[in-house]
């Protein structure tokens, strides 16, 4: 049987709040995707910020690992472009092509597409995928198509989303704003699963579902305070669904704990092609045959520059969540959260001086909104009952550092020269960006 052909198709900031997922969010395509294949409930992405998160993804390694440290757009980028997933395809005979935004490189060109079909946004990039679906190349292909959406800013809602039948999501008080803005979150996520419907309704037409992996998914979580560029399960929790002849089909859900890094290997199972030496991740093939409920002890993820430098690193295990930042400051760097109503009304409330602790552990099954920090902080001693798990984890998050050569082992990662950063303080208004020199 011949090599199936992939779809990789993928959003902004949607994190979990999909149909599928249990949320009251109009994605009928995506649930029609999942009820036919396979729906991984308990997907984190490797950094809840956009460029790391996607470099991750397609080189299958810790964002740290490839150089991807912050956004490419701002001046970062990978150590090796070689290392993305369409250069160990194309030895197995794979024709690449780009539809959209792809966000790991200040110029798509230097990935190393065979063809770039458009790098404009929404119905462009929806144009040209069913054009390209509409006349394939002759052998397996791989199809990256990526929407700007749910990316803010975010347009009003439609009369088909009411805010005040809204709620907003865990981490926001329930207030007409942030209801509003939520509702605006809702209208945008039905007009993303709108465009990727097109998309998958011409991957019906040509004949070319039978024989096409399908991979949707989006980067991190969605731009609210508290969510996106946070490592708590908010901002690194994501949907992922996978469609494709065999094994993915049938309207499984998983329940295993896997990270994004883990997609690039099990392609290389699925296709049977040899895995790269320098894979971070682990093919969760295991889970979707049924053999094995965990194919992790443990996943990590981080960030480093987002539109500031923000240095975390995090272990997550099925229970437990360790985070720890590396810098001083102890309260939110405003800038690496989205302008937003929702923003608003927390530094209305005095958000911008509420301390954050340089340690935080979570129980994630008796606290799975990760509000009750259980490692202490100043003046607040760790949780004398929880005083081993939390030396466990961070000797987890430690050998990781080591493992991987992690740059913040060695002090503040710099970032490269030409990258564009904002400043941590908001008030100064002739200051707000500076160029690393």
């Amino acid at each position: 049987m011949p090599r199936p052909n992939i779809l990789y198709i993928h959003s902004h900031d949607t994190g979990r709040y999909i149909q599928p997922m249990g949320h009251p969010v109009r994605t009928p395509n995506l649930q029609r995707l999942a009820e036919q294949g396979v729906l991984f409930r308990q997907c984190c992405s490797a950094a809840p910020t956009c460029s790391p998160s996607r470099a991750a993804l397609l080189t299958g390694q810790w964002p740290h690992s490839t150089g991807m440290l912050g956004l490419a757009h701002r001046g970062f980028s990978l150590n090796d472009h070689g290392r993305h997933l369409i250069h160990t395809l194309r030895p197995a005979g794979y024709t690449s092509a780009l539809a959209g935004i792809q966000h790991i490189a200040a110029d798509a060109e230097t990935i190393g597409y065979d063809r770039i079909l458009t790098t404009g946004r929404g119905e462009q990039a929806t144009r040209a995928a069913c054009e390209f679906l509409g006349d394939p190349p002759a052998g397996p292909w791989f199809l990256s198509v990526g929407y700007g959406r749910t990316h803010r800013p975010f347009p009003p809602p439609t009369p088909a989303d009411d805010p005040r039948y809204c709620l907003p999501p865990a981490p926001l008080p329930d207030t007409p704003r942030t209801r509003q803005d939520m509702a605006a979150f809702h209208s945008l996520a039905a007009a993303l699963d709108a465009q990727m419907g097109q998309v998958l309704a011409q991957l019906d037409a040509a004949g070319l579902a039978g024989n096409t992996l399908v991979i949707a998914t989006t980067d991190h979580g969605i731009a609210f305070p508290r969510m996106k560029c946070n490592l708590t399960d908010h901002g690194i929790g994501v949907f992922l669904i996978l469609r494709g002849p065999g094994e993915l089909a049938g309207g499984k859900a998983i329940d295993g704990m896997v990270s994004h890094v883990d997609v690039f290997p099990t392609l290389c199972e699925l296709l049977d092609v040899a895995p790269p030496a320098w894979l971070d991740g682990t093919s969760f093939m295991p889970l979707v045959r049924g053999r094995a409920r965990q194919v992790h002890e443990e996943i990590f993820a981080e960030v480093t520059y987002h539109a500031a430098y923000e240095p975390q690193r995090a272990v997550r295990t099925p229970r437990w969540k360790y985070i720890r930042r590396f810098e001083e400051r102890d309260t939110p760097v405003l800038p690496n959260c989205d302008a937003s109503p929702s923003k608003d009304v927390l530094l209305e409330a005095g958000w911008r001086d509420r301390p954050i602790e340089r340690e935080q552990l979570y129980d994630l099954l008796l606290d799975p909104n990760e509000v009750h920090n259980l490692a202490g902080g100043p003046g607040r001693p760790a949780d004398a009952a929880h005083t081993a798990v939390l030396d466990e984890m961070r000797a987890r998050l430690d050998a990781y550092m080591d493992r991987t050569d992690d740059p913040l082992r060695h002090g503040p990662a710099p970032a490269p020269k030409g990258a564009r950063i904002t400043l941590s303080d908001e008030t100064d208004p002739k200051g707000r960006h500076r160029i690393v020199e």
